[in-house]
């Protein structure tokens, strides 16, 4: 595409949520705080440290699944890495943005696809080696179902990164006084109402939110059918929430 090619449509396309570099001066600005945009890096950089770290030189032609890809921002980054990356997402107006972009940085390894997290395996009806669920959890209303679904499509290594609420567990009587049942961690539900209402395409199909704390997102996953999972730790210099334990990227394997 022609420097005016690029800059039309990062006009046409806008407003952003990513920042995005095309070179000669051409870029997005997110609209988000400039306080806020170094989760991106952070992220990316969690990300990246722990595909390399497993898969090495698999990497190039390694299949890879991006559910929730928005505008395709980590889907560049895997195909960038020789990864042949499918993008999905719920909204076709982020999957617009992600197309252009990936047209006008010349990437070719990357196909954009419209689809939900919640029926993801009967839509795809197979399994990737990679797969990438960064940012999405705790925006869905049926967690456990789209870490069932999640898990079905993934053939070896998920890394998933999400906000969290603080811990909360102990016990509860089950069925009887006498009876007590642990409970693994908690489920807050968010309302994510104005948002939506609004048109906001960083969340959920419908409005209702629930994130997990740590724990209790540690008991979904290995229930989802992951046998293990491990948490990637924050870098020095990590995006102020992932430094103090708000988000967290987990790593987990089939």
């Amino acid at each position: 595409m022609t420097p005016q090619e690029i800059q039309l449509g990062i006009e046409q396309y806008g407003p952003w949520f990513y920042p995005f570099e095309f070179g000669g001066g051409l870029r997005t600005t997110a609209i988000v705080p400039p306080s806020v945009t170094d989760i991106f890096d952070t992220r990316l950089r969690m990300v990246e440290g722990a595909v390399g770290n497993y898969f090495g030189q698999r990497e190039r032609g390694l299949e890879c699944l991006d559910i929730g890809c928005h505008e395709g921002f980590y889907s560049l980054a895997m195909a960038r890495r020789g990864m042949l990356v499918t993008g999905l997402d719920a909204r076709e107006e982020n999957l617009g943005r992600a197309r252009f972009v990936a047209k006008a940085m010349g990437i070719d390894r990357v196909e954009y696809r419209q689809g939900r997290v919640e029926t993801l395996a009967a839509d795809r009806n197979r399994q990737y080696p990679l797969t990438l669920f960064l940012g999405v959890l705790y925006h869905v209303e049926d967690p456990m179902l789209c870490l069932r679904q999640v898990a079905a499509v993934t053939g070896e290594m998920c890394l998933i990164e999400t906000q969290v609420v603080d811990e909360i567990e102990g016990s509860t009587e089950w069925g009887s006084r006498e009876w007590l049942r642990p409970y693994h961690g908690i489920l807050a539900l968010i309302d994510e109402t104005g948002e939506f209402d609004a048109g906001g395409r960083e969340t959920g199909v419908t409005p209702m939110a629930t994130c997990p704390s740590p724990k209790a997102l540690r008991f979904m996953l290995r229930q989802a059918g992951f046998r293990r999972i491990e948490q990637i730790p924050p870098h020095e210099g990590a995006y102020e929430q992932h430094a103090r334990g708000k988000r967290v990227v987990y790593a987990a394997w089939k």
